[in-house]
């Protein structure tokens, strides 16, 4: 499917494909599963709050009375609750998509998880590391693929690799920005390492330009904008685009025949606009830095990608 024959609110036929959304129950994640039911394809919606799953759930089934969804709590601080969610997910066989889309953009006062990283590092990285490893068989075996989200403010700020967890000079826009980074170098090294281990998964990365709740429709529990906040994001209108319309990068990234593993997309305006291949900021290229955000993950998380598995699955 080429670019101009890709139309975001009329997806081709997903009946039958089965596709893990993390951090399910709000904004881009919570749209991107919209577009995939509206698909047809069996969404698996993630999230850390029970009552909010329930509440994501009913409203999906609303927007779309036809839906194929369940819900599985998922909290990617957490690695204990990653390592339960991914032995439930293990058990249902071949996944045909992953995205690792739960983030944390404004962290709260408590800055340390219970495992003793960072808590947007553990969030936005640490825990999708986590899961994406302990999932790659049944990907493998749905020869499917994972999309991690970046995000543009990735060219806006340097990475510190002395001090990921942020021991020193913290603020929550570095904590952010960082963690950005590392999500979206850690897309291109699971490319290069699938492909060198010849594991038939795609890793591509995708971000939403800058898609803001203000500008995005009311749905109860799910998005209820003040309007305050709407009035604010109405002023940013030439810049900026709703949230069903930030998803639309990352639902392409995870289900266009051609989009390729190693990819990076984006809206075709930067901030805003229709879905199309882009290019990441430099560092987030770089295979030293990818490499040793690999390394500190593996630490950090105690997980090593069965990649040899992982093939063998496949087969």
């Amino acid at each position: 499917m080429t670019r101009a024959e890709w139309n975001p609110r009329e997806l081709s036929d997903l009946t039958g494909r089965t596709y893990v959304v993390t951090g399910a129950t709000k904004g881009l994640g919570f749209f991107s599963c919209d577009q995939l039911a509206r698909a047809g394809a069996h969404v698996i919606l993630t999230g850390r709050h029970p009552n909010r799953l329930v509440t994501a759930r009913a409203a999906l089934v609303h927007r779309v009375p036809d839906a194929s969804v369940e819900t599985l709590l998922l909290d990617t601080s957490k690695l204990g609750s990653v390592r339960a969610a991914a032995a439930t997910l293990r058990a249902r066989g071949a996944l045909d998509g992953l995205l690792l889309n739960a983030g944390v953009v404004h962290p709260p006062r408590a800055r340390e998880t219970v495992d003793g990283n960072e808590l947007v590092l553990a969030t936005n990285v640490l825990g999708h590391f986590a899961l994406a490893g302990e999932l790659l068989q049944p990907l493998a075996a749905g020869r499917g693929r994972m999309v991690w989200v970046g995000s543009i403010s990735t060219s806006l700020w340097k990475y510190d690799p002395v001090d990921p967890q942020l021991v020193t000079g913290y603020t929550p826009w570095r904590a952010y920005v960082q963690s950005k980074i590392a999500a979206t170098a850690l897309g291109f090294e699971a490319d290069r390492r699938l492909r060198a281990t010849g594991v038939p998964v795609r890793s591509l990365t995708a971000h939403p330009g800058y898609s803001m709740g203000g500008r995005t429709i009311g749905i109860r529990g799910v998005n209820e904008p003040s309007r305050k906040k709407r009035f604010l994001a109405n002023l940013q209108a030439p810049v900026t685009q709703s949230k069903e319309d930030g998803a639309w990068s990352l639902v392409r990234a995870l289900t266009d025949p051609e989009a390729e593993s190693g990819d990076f997309w984006g809206p075709d305006r930067v901030t805003r606009g229709l879905p199309r291949r882009a290019k990441a900021a430099a560092v987030t290229r770089d295979p030293a830095i990818a490499e040793r955000i690999w390394n500190l993950c593996e630490e950090a998380t105690g997980v090593r990608w069965p990649f040899a598995k992982a093939a063998r699955a496949a087969r």
